[in-house]
């Protein structure tokens, strides 16, 4: 039986080469595998983005970007959560069953917390919410990077807590982990982040391109010094966008010395380039708000059919139908 993937990003501002090495490359790749459900969690994205231009507008540009990297609205289902009301609805069942302390757990408000930061409760409650987008559709497999572990544990004990109290409902979702994908670093060699400002659009020009690679600091060594190339954010930029063959001799120009650091970024803007053209130009394709709505509401149709009997369940379990 084909197993169900379920993941989500959410539409706060343009993506970065990060999002899609991390995420939408591997969503991409599983649609022949699983069975798939990838999701815009506009309600999520109300925590930071409270601006109704702006949270419509990158909705759609989220959804044309999905589009664009190949998410095939045949073979996955591709929704957004505001389409679907039984997603609060759960989140309001398990917040009945769920402790401020287990909450009090979760990264995202601790970090928050640290930085002295007041945290509303839509933060607070991100988990509960995370849980019911998940296991309201019995998916199998989550992808997600070895930080977000925690979110998929927090909505595991919550479906479990809900089935030990009102009888088997829900699957325990699985973090499904891919080793091979590494974290995806950043012009200052941390991790790529919007909130760090190191990132490169993955919708980028050329031109931002280049001035993206201008930024990225490298090292007084003399161009005949030889250097180890993992010390640098520009291999480890350069990486995942090269075959095999680029990446040896990439690595072999910082490793033998005689090349300066002004050729060796003009070649990884040429290979990033070269990598994300087609990606772009796929994307001036797809820049039809009308069609990314019409996907949306397919998508929240097809959506509907396993959202709506699950709730339906829930709400005869828990005593709401007499």
């Amino acid at each position: 039986m084909t197993k169900r993937m379920l993941s989500g990003v959410k539409p706060t501002g343009r993506p970065h080469i990060g999002n899609y090495f991390g995420a939408m490359k591997q969503w991409v790749e599983m649609q022949d595998e699983y069975e798939c459900f990838v999701f815009i969690p506009d309600y999520h994205a109300l925590i930071s983005v409270q601006n109704q231009e702006q949270l419509a507008n990158d909705i759609i540009q989220t959804t044309i970007d999905l589009l664009a990297v190949g998410i095939d609205p045949d073979k996955t289902v591709l929704y957004k959560q505001s389409d679907l009301p039984h997603h609060t609805e759960l989140t309001w069942i398990f917040n009945c069953l769920v402790t401020m302390p287990q909450l009090m757990r979760g990264h995202a408000f601790k970090d928050s917390e640290a930085k002295s930061r007041e945290v509303s409760v839509g933060l607070f409650d991100y988990p509960v919410l995370q849980a019911a987008d998940i296991v309201l559709y019995d998916a199998d497999v989550v992808p997600v990077g070895e930080d977000q572990v925690q979110h998929i544990e927090m909505a595991r004990e919550i479906a479990r807590k809900f089935n030990n109290t009102f009888g088997s409902t829900f699957k325990e979702p699985q973090a499904l982990i891919r080793k091979e994908v590494g974290t995806i670093v950043g012009s200052d060699g941390q991790k790529m982040s919007k909130s760090y400002g190191n990132t490169l659009p993955l919708f980028a020009s050329e031109d931002e391109t280049m001035e993206f690679i201008k930024k990225i600091p490298m090292d007084s060594k003399a161009i005949d010094e030889m250097k180890n190339p993992d010390e640098y954010a520009l291999y480890k930029i350069a990486e995942p966008f090269m075959t095999s063959q680029e990446n040896k001799e990439l690595r072999a120009k910082f490793e033998n010395g005689g090349v300066g650091y002004r050729s060796v970024k003009e070649e990884v803007y040429t290979i990033i380039n070269d990598y994300l053209r087609p990606i772009r130009e796929n994307r001036e394709k797809h820049i039809d708000y009308e069609s990314a709505r019409k996907v949306l509401k397919a998508g929240a149709e097809k959506a509907r059919l396993i959202s709506e009997p699950k709730i339906n369940d829930v709400r005869y379990k828990i005593g709401l139908v007499p």
